[in-house]
């Protein structure tokens, strides 16, 4: 198992600036594990939010198992993130401050086989920001096409 990312959410980095990465943890139930090892699941539109002390992912869907029986899980529920309580703290301060939140960037199964999702304390980019990250993107490809 390496730590390569399973599914990445290329929105995140284009919709905001990413100020502080952290790797969480995350409760899973029954056949998400074997959904997620097939690459059947979608970061698009995830944030996470602090409920009672704990931080909790929003949006994240995880197809389910197809070969899974009647106790399959839901898509799209809520999931709980592991972090230590002093991450939890600085992530907690800064998003009461206004324009901070915390988006998933990407979904990944460790060494160990756990499934982790990196996030990031995001803020968020003004159209102008879009448009310049844009232009550099594709500054960068027009280079990487003439050095060949």
């Amino acid at each position: 198992m390496s730590k390569t990312p399973v599914i990445k959410n290329k929105k995140a980095e284009y919709l905001y600036h990413l100020l502080d990465e952290f790797t969480a943890g995350i409760v899973l139930q029954g056949t998400e594990i074997k959904a997620i090892r097939k690459g059947k699941a979608s970061l698009v539109d995830t944030y996470c939010y602090f409920k009672q002390g704990e931080l909790w992912i929003k949006g994240m869907h995880i197809s389910e198992y197809e070969f899974g029986n009647l106790n399959n899980h839901e898509p799209k529920r809520d999931r709980k993130l592991l972090l230590n309580r002093i991450e939890l703290r600085k992530l907690e301060k800064k998003t009461k401050e206004k324009g901070y939140t915390i988006v998933a960037t990407s979904l990944f199964i460790s060494e160990t086989g756990y499934a982790k999702v990196s996030i990031a304390l995001a803020k968020g980019k003004t159209l102008g920001d879009k448009r310049e990250t844009l232009k550099n993107r594709d500054a960068k490809r027009d280079l990487e096409r003439n050095s060949y």
